[in-house]
């Protein structure tokens, strides 16, 4: 598998499509990895496009190659990650695909290079600009794995199973039956990196204030919470079966963006879009991208 090093990390990545076709960073969330583009990829290939999907630090190949790097995983880090990939591989400007985390990530990129992102597309997980707000009750209760990480014991229980506390994010998150076991079972080949573990736990405490950014990304996650839109073209896939980020939260994105904004809905798809519909998400991704 390709591969780019930083100061860092090793950066393992999927590249398909055309060598010298306009660059899309495909950005996988959580508990995923870069292989749940494959089927979006394929539907992708022969329209002109480089499809680069990286996997994200302590993911799968992604590693550590610094001992002493702190293993964090916020918005902001992630996205300094993704910004070394690209120079690595020298791409200037380029456009965005994040689902889950990935979605964070393209939000960062845009903030934080906006002369370098052309067109950002969001699956899933909604934008953190402006900050975070602490989430109805009803919310709350979807977002059971956060609290549950930002304790002493929940994150002694994830760190004893990892495959089972992500196995039940996939039961939760989407119909039943929405994938099966051979898939599940490939995917998490990817959480027996040692550092996943660390970087899951540090993504969702640092969200909430219960653990501290990585410091060399607290300037970028400053300007996140400054910004109050964004004006670059912006696509949000939503699916109406979504168990952890249902439809009703995110009917009124378009109040984030000041310039060309669409929110599609999927029925039948739960929180993995481009797992469950990659004829959909692939199709209205080439409208998006103009090929």
């Amino acid at each position: 598998m390709p591969h780019v090093d930083t100061d860092n990390l090793r950066i393992g990545f999927i590249e398909s499509g055309d060598k010298h076709g306009r660059p899309v960073l495909l950005l996988h969330g959580w508990p995923d990895d870069a292989s749940t583009w494959e089927s979006v990829s394929e539907r992708l290939v022969g329209r002109g496009l480089r499809l680069i999907a990286p996997y994200l630090r302590g993911f799968g190949s992604s590693i550590f190659r610094n001992k002493d790097a702190l293993r964090t995983a916020n918005s902001g880090i992630l996205a300094m990650d993704a910004i070394a990939l690209m120079d690595s591989l020298g791409i200037e400007t380029f456009s965005v695909v994040g689902h889950d985390w990935g979605a964070g990530v393209a939000e960062g990129l845009a903030v934080g290079w906006p002369q370098r992102v052309d067109k950002i597309a969001l699956l899933s997980s909604l934008p953190r600009m402006g900050g975070l707000k602490t989430p109805s009750f009803k919310q709350a209760q979807r977002y059971w794995y956060h609290w549950f990480m930002a304790t002493k014991r929940g994150a002694e229980g994830v760190a004893s199973d990892p495959h089972g506390f992500a196995r039940i994010q996939w039961d939760n998150w989407g119909p039943e039956g929405w994938f099966d076991e051979s898939t599940f079972n490939a995917v998490s080949k990817s959480f027996d990196n040692r550092d996943w573990v660390n970087v899951t736990l540090h993504s969702y405490q640092a969200r909430w204030g219960e653990a501290e950014v990585d410091p060399a990304s607290h300037w970028l996650e400053d300007r996140i919470k400054e910004t109050k839109s964004l004006s670059l073209p912006t696509l949000y896939f939503q699916g109406l079966e979504d168990g952890v980020n249902p439809p009703e939260l995110s009917e009124h994105l378009h109040e984030k963006f000041s310039g060309p904004f669409q929110r599609i809905t999927l029925q039948n798809v739960g929180h993995f879009p481009q797992r469950e519909d990659p004829e959909t998400v692939a199709r209205e991704l080439a409208i998006f991208l103009g090929c």
